[in-house]
């Protein structure tokens, strides 16, 4: 069974960063598009950043030029660098990421979420 697993949530004052992992575990082949995503209460998910299969990034207006998605050097890997966090950055984070697998496999996977708290 293939799963995604975000870590590096956390509580960071304004101006800090942090660093979101993504890992796919199980019998991975590849990551084809990667995203991540967030979500606050009373909002709608929102898209914060995607690299496609050959590196290609894309980044939602309110994190350009402060956050930044790549691949790991590992197939199963992926990070989202965050810098000078801003309060109204605070939500849940999601990975999602379409998986290769096994022999044919592919999947459009969701991890659990973390949680990414800043203070002013």
């Amino acid at each position: 069974q293939v799963q995604l697993v975000e870590s590096g949530g956390g509580l960071v004052q304004a101006g800090g960063s942090l660093r979101l992992s993504c890992v796919a575990s199980g019998r991975v082949s590849s990551i084809d598009v990667m995203r991540w995503y967030r979500q606050t209460p009373g909002k709608e998910r929102e898209l914060v950043a995607l690299v496609s299969s050959a590196g290609a990034t894309n980044y939602g207006d309110r994190v350009k030029g402060r956050f930044t998605i790549s691949r790991g050097n590992a197939k199963n890997t992926g990070y989202l660098q965050m810098n000078s966090l801003k309060s109204e950055d605070t939500g849940v984070y999601y990975c999602n990421a379409v998986i290769r697998f096994g022999v044919g496999g592919m999947s459009n996977l969701w991890g659990q979420g973390t949680q990414v708290t800043v203070s002013s």
